[in-house]
């Protein structure tokens, strides 16, 4: 029971921490202005652990490297305190290279997340309040992903199904990662 509510409250806390440093890197992808608040917000969030790696590593064209770097390190100690959450102990020195892919698998689950919500939020704020302060934000993020496929559905007038076929899409990608991740490092 213990080990469940453990268990629980680290996948909330660093689930959310690496959709953050995701959410960062899309930002910088994207070329989100940095003094947007929410812009603001993720970046105050993230900095403590984000800045010292970006002495380390530097920042690409269009990928920032340092939170990418930042998630996957998260991911992996996420792994390891769920593993010892529900078994009770470290997890062996034999299963880390396991670890370190299935880190990997568990940031682009939290990335397909990420895809998930902001897609979802976006949708319904655009039937309930479409001039949301928030939208402007929420379309810059989405319009790469929903654009492609948007010449590839059918034009049905008022309707717009791009976002359910991106829902579905990323929904199958969560359960399929999940998957792999679970056979690799059995957690």
């Amino acid at each position: 029971m213990l080990s469940n509510v453990l268990h629980f409250i680290i996948n909330i806390i660093f689930s959310l921490f690496g959709i953050a440093l995701l959410i960062r890197a899309w930002i910088y992808a994207i070329r989100l202005h940095p003094f947007n608040p929410y812009s603001q917000a993720v970046l105050r969030v993230t900095n403590w652990l984000v800045q010292p790696l970006r002495k380390i590593i530097a920042p690409g064209n269009s990928i920032d490297w340092p939170s990418l770097l930042a998630c996957w390190l998260t991911a992996l100690v996420f792994l390891l305190l769920t593993w010892t959450a529900l078994i009770g102990q470290l997890p062996p020195l034999q299963s880390l290279p396991p670890a370190l892919l299935a880190a990997v698998l568990t940031v682009f689950k939290w990335a397909f997340n990420v895809i998930l919500w902001v897609t979802l939020i976006q949708a319904i704020l655009s039937w309930v309040n479409p001039l949301a302060p928030v939208m402007p934000v929420l379309h810059t993020l989405t319009a790469p992903l929903l654009d492609p496929i948007r010449r590839i559905m059918p034009n049905l007038g008022g309707l717009d199904l791009s976002p359910l076929v991106l829902l579905v899409l990323a929904q199958v990608a969560m359960m399929v990662l999940q998957h792999l991740s679970f056979s690799l490092f059995g957690v």
